[in-house]
């Protein structure tokens, strides 16, 4: 992943943290909604990262795999 979208997605879920976090203490039921829609947002973001990451890893080993192969 990169570091930037890492960061990004982690900063959104962070920020989603905080913003729950003022809607509990001034009783304000749709920021808490609206913060822990944006840690649940950042946090899918992060997976989907991850798991692109993860395909794109394998292809390049079956690549490497067949490269290694043809020599």
């Amino acid at each position: 992943m990169g570091v930037f979208d890492k960061a990004k997605h982690q900063a959104e879920q962070l920020a989603g943290q905080a913003k729950e976090a003022l809607g509990k203490a001034t009783g304000n039921d749709e920021m808490k909604r609206s913060g822990k829609s944006d840690q649940v947002s950042g946090e899918a973001k992060e997976t989907g990262q991850d798991i692109k990451d993860r395909a794109a890893g394998t292809v390049d080993d079956v690549k490497d795999r067949f490269r290694d192969d043809k020599k």
